[in-house]
Order: structure tokens, then sequence, then C-alpha cells
């Protein structure tokens, strides 16, 4: 959950911060913010910190990145609202494309499968 849902200031920017996380699993197939626990997990989340690693990663545009970015940036204020990561550059650009890469796509496959929540 957005960080200001944990302070019970629901907003459109937590729904923009939740499709990051979505984001995120749905390019690399694990979350952003994991943990051996929910209080490990939650620490991230206050935290905010999340890395691109992996080989996963290693075939996802710099676009694409920037996106999950801006989804899952701190602060809401400077977080886009949810038309504006409509019109992100990325989701513009990708919204005709029907290939990707089989290798990358099936180890993403792999990762969701292995993902679940307690």
């Amino acid at each position: 959950m957005a960080p200001e849902v944990l302070k019970l200031k629901y907003n459109e920017k937590c729904d923009v911060w939740s499709c990051g996380v979505i984001l995120y699993v749905l390019l690399c197939g694990y979350p952003p913010f994991n943990g051996p626990s929910d209080k490990a997990i939650m620490d991230k989340v206050v935290a905010g910190v999340y890395k691109f690693d992996g080989e996963e990663w290693d075939q996802v545009s710099a676009d694409a990145k920037n996106l999950v970015k801006k989804l899952l940036e701190y602060d809401p204020a400077k977080r886009p609202t949810a038309a504006e990561a409509l019109n992100d550059p990325w989701v513009q650009s990708s919204t005709n494309k029907s290939q990707v890469s089989s290798e990358v796509s099936a180890k993403v496959l792999k990762n969701l499968r292995n993902f679940r929540v307690n």
C-alpha cells in the first residue's frame, strides 16, 4: 500500500502507487517490496526503496523503468495522476506492440507462477 495509506490518507495517488507495484510485478514477476515477514515488507514500503535487480530487468526498457519510478514516487505530490500515467511515453509507444521476447516472458511467467501472497 502506498505510504500515505499507512497514515490513513487515501486518495487517487494511492491507486497510482498501487499500479506501480502491479506494473513492477508484471514486468519482472516479483514485487518491488519483499521480505521474509509482513513487518519486513512494511518496513520496505515505508522506506520506499526498491531496485531493478535481476536478469528480468535487463530486457526492460529505460522508458518502462522510468514509468515504474514515476508511479512508485514516494511523495504523492510528485507522483503522476492516473491520466498522466496513461499518457506516459512508454504506455503510448507500447500499446500497439504485441511481441515480447519469449525468453524474458518465460522467466517472468515462471516468477509469476512462484509468486503468491500468504
